[in-house]
This record gives structure tokens, C-alpha cells and sequence, in this order.
């Protein structure tokens, strides 16, 4: 049985026997991720799917406290090397084995930059992806828009969960999502990147209603709550 556990905004936690990986891991500064939990988190692997704040969030911190490896695309990758952090170089498309499962990273329409020192640096390509913990399947869109070709990852792997951002402006917003559920046809489909600021507002039970409507099972998990799937 894997876990999933959901901190706000777009971080999320799986974990698998002894495993856990998590991704995207903006903790500290999260006003839903609750008060110092980037400090007790001990992940063995850190997903980021691109490098806005937001995302890219604590996994250099993390990954130095806790010796966890980055898995990312080629140019995050290699950022995270250059701070002191061992780091799995990847790109969209590609697949690696890690001892846990699988990591696939899927393409996300958006954008991957860092402001650092007063300058803004680009660090390849937003993605997705998907981990495969056992028969467990899940994939985290990211940040991203609606696109078509979300239909073949769903035909890649028999998604067990599909994390889909709603908050709008910056992403899909709710109604996108809804049609990208029915895309992936996940088991079940989690709303994420929503009512972390004011920006991104969005009604999560609407989402939830409208992939029922459509045949598709979701669940609004809360903040830093945990869910067996």
C-alpha cells in the first residue's frame, strides 16, 4: 500500500515501505503546509517539476539535510549539483528506473525560471510526472494548462491518481481540469494548486462534482492529511 500525503499548494508526499518521495516541496512559507514542517519531512528522493519558488520550494534545504536525491530535468538538475545536492539529470519523455519504481516526466505547458540574487535564471522546461511505486501509479501535472496529448499518458500506465491543478490564472482552472480528468482516467483524481494565495482561488468541490458528472472518481484531500491508495 503506497500513502499519499498532501501538504497544500502542490506538494505532496508518497510513501511506499520505507520510501517516500516527495515532490514539489514548497514547505516553508506554505501558509497550508503548517509551521516548520520542511523541517521534518525526510524524504529519500525530491521530485520538482520546474523551478518557480513555489515548486523547486526547499528541495535544495532538504535535500541537504536529509541526503535525498533530486530527480528533475537536466538543467534543475544540474543547479541542484552546483549547491551541494546529488541530483538524477532527466528530460521529458524519458524514463528512469530508480530503486523505488519508475519516473517518467510528461510534458506541462508553463514556464521553469528562479529568481536568484537579483537575477532571473532559466532552468529548462515545466513537466509532469509519473511515479510508479509498485502497481501504484500516480501523476502530478505541475503547473500547467489543458493539452490533448494528456490522454496518452493515461494509456502509458493505468493511473492509480491523477494530481491536477484547478486554480486558474497560472494553470487550469477548474473547468479544464475537469475535461483533463476525463483525459487521463485516473482512479481517482485529486484536486492540487488551488486557495494558496489569493490568486488561485477556486471552489474544489466543484471540480469534485463535475468529474463525478462525468464518470471519473475525485477527492479533495485537506491539507496535510493522508490518504491510502
Amino acid at each position: 500500500m503506497t500513502t499519499l500525503t498532501y501538504f497544500g499548494h502542490s506538494a505532496v508526499a508518497l510513501q511506499k515501505d520505507n520510501c517516500q518521495v516527495l515532490i514539489d516541496p514548497f514547505l516553508h512559507g506554505n501558509p497550508l503546509a503548517g509551521e516548520k514542517v520542511d523541517l521534518t519531512v525526510q524524504p529519500n528522493y525530491i521530485v520538482v517539476t520546474h523551478a518557480h519558488s513555489d515548486h523547486l520550494g526547499d528541495a535544495i534545504a532538504i535535500a541537504k539535510r536529509s541526503k535525498a536525491k533530486i530527480i528533475a530535468n537536466f538543467e534543475i538538475a544540474s543547479y541542484a549539483q552546483k549547491k551541494g545536492c546529488e541530483a538524477e539529470p532527466m528530460h521529458i519523455g524519458g524514463a528512469v528506473q530508480m530503486p523505488f519504481g519508475r519516473v517518467k516526466l510528461t510534458q506541462a505547458f508553463h514556464g521553469s525560471t528562479l529568481e536568484e540574487d537579483g537575477r532571473v535564471i532559466t532552468l529548462g522546461n515545466p513537466c509532469g510526472v509519473v511515479v510508479s511505486m509498485g502497481d501504484t501509479h500516480v501523476y502530478h501535472a505541475g503547473d500547467t494548462g489543458l493539452f490533448g496529448d494528456m490522454r496518452l499518458i493515461g494509456e502509458d500506465v493505468p493511473l492509480t491518481v491523477a494530481l491536477l491543478p484547478i486554480g486558474d490564472r497560472f494553470t487550469m482552472g477548474v473547468k479544464d481540469a475537469i475535461k483533463a480528468a476525463s483525459f487521463l482516467k485516473a482512479k481517482l483524481t485529486v484536486p492540487i494548486h488551488y486557495n494558496t494565495f489569493g490568486m488561485i482561488q477556486a471552489d474544489p468541490q466543484a471540480f469534485v462534482d463535475g468529474c463525478k458528472a462525468n464518470g471519473n472518481a475525485a477527492q479533495i484531500v485537506a491539507p496535510r492529511t493522508s490518504i491510502e491508495i
